[in-house]
C-alpha cells in the first residue's frame, strides 16, 4: 500500500505513552478482505498489559483533567487539521484493511473528523449550572467533572468514524481513552493515534491497545479505575459487557444491533425512495447499524415502486470477485 505518509502505518500499539511491542512478542495479522494478502501485523496484548496501560492512564489523567477547556479544544482542533491534511492516506488504510470502495472510505474520514470538530468546539462550552434554591439561604450551583478513565470497544464495518464518535468527546471533556479496536481493523486506529500524539496529547491519555477482543475487554470491564464504558457491536457482546461491568458499577452507552425497516409511504417521491432504499440497503455492502433489513410500500405504489427499482438494478454492472 502506498501512502503519502508512511508513519501512519503503524506495527506497534500505544500504551502507557509510548508504542510498543507486546511482550510477548505474539501478532495478529491484518489482511484485506477482497484478495486476502497481508496489509499489517499488530500486536496481542495480554491482560497484564492492559492493566499497565490504566494505570498509566490514571497517572496522566491528572494533570489532563486539570488543564484548561479552551487548550483541549486547541489541541483536538489540531488533531482535526491533521486528519484533514492526511484523509486521502486514512482512507487507503481504510480500504485495505475493512473492503469499503475507497469513495466511500474518503466520506467515512469525512463523517470522522467531524465529530472531532464538533467536540472541539464543545470543550470550550462544558458549563455549569445554577438551580433556584429551595430558600434563600443556600444556592445549588452544578459543576462538571470528567468522568475519569474510559474505555471503548469500536467495530470493524466504520474503524475511522466509531472511533473519532467516542474518543473526541471524552477527551473534551477531560477524561483519558482506552480504546480496543475491532481485531480486523486496528491500522485505522493506530493511523489516528500518530495524528493525536502529533497534536499534542500528552502521553497516556489516549491508549491504542491491540489484541484477543475476549482478554483486553475483559481487563477494560473488570477493572476498577475504568469508570465509562462505551461499546458499538452485537447485542449479545453488549450484553456480556454490561454484566461484566456491573460488579464496577460503571457507566455504560451500549450501542447494539439494530433491526430496520425501509417504509415507503403513499405520497412519497419513488425515485429519491429508490435511490434511498439502494443506499441503505448497500452501502458498504450493507454492513451498516441501519441497513434495511426489509421493505414495506404503500399497496397502491407497491406495483410502480418495484419497478423503479428493479430498473435501477438493472443499470448496476456487477463486478469479477478477485
Amino acid at each position: 500500500m502506498k501512502l503519502d505518509y508512511p508513519a501512519l502505518l503503524r506495527n506497534e500499539a500505544l500504551f502507557c505513552g509510548r508504542w510498543q511491542p507486546s511482550e510477548s512478542g505474539r501478532t495478529m495479522d491484518v489482511t484485506n478482505p477482497a484478495t486476502g494478502s497481508l496489509v499489517g501485523r499488530v500486536p496481542e496484548l495480554a491482560a497484564k498489559e492492559v492493566r499497565a496501560a490504566i494505570e498509566f492512564a490514571g497517572i496522566a489523567l491528572k494533570e489532563w483533567k486539570c488543564l484548561s477547556a479552551l487548550d483541549r479544544s486547541r489541541i483536538l482542533r489540531k488533531w482535526l487539521d491533521l486528519i484533514g491534511t492526511h484523509a486521502e492516506d486514512l482512507a487507503r488504510i481504510l480500504t485495505a484493511e475493512q473492503g469499503k470502495p475507497l469513495v466511500e472510505a474518503r466520506g467515512e474520514i469525512a463523517y470522522g473528523s467531524s465529530y472531532v470538530e464538533w467536540f472541539a468546539e464543545e470543550a470550550k462550552r462544558a458549563c455549569g449550572d445554577t438551580i433556584l434554591a429551595p430558600s434563600n439561604d443556600c444556592r445549588i450551583i452544578v459543576v462538571k467533572e470528567p468522568v475519569g478513565i474510559c474505555a471503548a470497544i469500536t467495530p470493524w464495518n466504520f474503524p475511522n468514524a466509531m472511533i473519532t464518535r467516542k474518543i473526541a468527546p471524552a477527551l473534551a471533556a477531560g477524561c483519558a481513552m482506552l480504546l480496543k479496536p475491532a481485531s480486523q481493523t486496528p491500522l485505522s486506529a493506530l493511523a489516528l493515534a500518530v495524528l493525536a500524539e502529533q497534536a499534542g496529547l500528552p502521553p497516556g491519555i489516549l491508549s491504542v491497545l491491540t489484541g484477543p477482543s475476549a482478554e483486553v475487554g475483559d481487563e477494560l470491564c473488570r477493572h476498577p479505575a475504568v469508570r465509562k464504558m462505551t461499546f458499538t457491536g452485537s447485542t449479545e457482546v453488549g450484553k456480556l459487557l454490561l454484566r461484566k461491568g456491573a460488579d464496577t458499577v460503571k457507566k455504560v452507552t451500549m450501542e447494539l444491533g439494530g433491526n430496520a425497516p425501509f417504509i415507503v409511504f403513499e405520497d412519497a417521491d419513488l425515485d429519491a425512495a429508490v435511490e434511498g432504499c439502494l443506499v441503505a440497503k448497500f452501502r458498504n455492502s450493507g454492513q451498516t447499524c441501519v441497513c434495511a433489513n426489509r421493505i414495506y410500500v404503500h399497496r397502491t405504489i407497491r406495483d410502480a415502486f418495484t419497478e423503479k427499482l428493479l430498473a435501477a438494478f438493472t443499470l448496476c454492472t456487477p463486478l469479477p470477485i478477485p
